[in-house]
């Protein structure tokens, strides 16, 4: 089996709903290319500190990100909805499965990151999908695009 890629739990809502924009073009590339190579059956653990998609990041400053705080707070939220802990073992698809079901259709994405400055994209992508923001009784049932699954 292949070596598990570390990846900071947040980053799963990112990635899903990552639309080619990003802090600058090294990062966007880098994440493009990290969407582009998951397969279903990629292995991950997670994380609470640097991955793969934080090397290309602007935030991280001499192996510092300085965001830390806030992104930690995020990847904690992730974790806890999804029925998680860091060093959690399981694949793309499993992990971007979690993501979908246990917050975006659930309606607790603003709770988890609504904070986040790449939030409006997420909304918009949110209202398309749904036509309309959503609550989780309306969102039950719904299909996501924007991820796998």
């Amino acid at each position: 089996m292949k070596e598990p890629l570390k990846l900071r739990a947040h980053h799963g809502m990112c990635l899903a709903f990552f639309e080619g924009k990003g802090y600058s073009s090294a990062f966007t590339e880098n994440m493009g290319k990290v969407l582009e190579e998951m397969e279903e059956d990629t292995p991950l653990e997670l994380c609470r500190e640097r991955d793969i998609i934080c090397s290309a990041c602007p935030n991280l400053e001499e192996g510092v990100c300085i965001t830390g705080e806030k992104v930690k707070a995020y990847d904690e939220k992730v974790l806890k909805a999804c029925g998680l802990q860091q060093g959690s073992r399981l694949t793309w698809q499993e992990f971007s499965n979690a993501v979908k079901h246990n917050i975006i259709e659930a309606g607790k994405r603003k709770d988890i990151c609504g904070d986040c400055s790449w939030t409006e994209i997420c909304s918009r992508k949110e209202q398309i999908e749904n036509g309309c923001a959503g609550t989780p009784e309306q969102n039950k049932g719904r299909r996501y695009s924007v991820i796998a699954g």
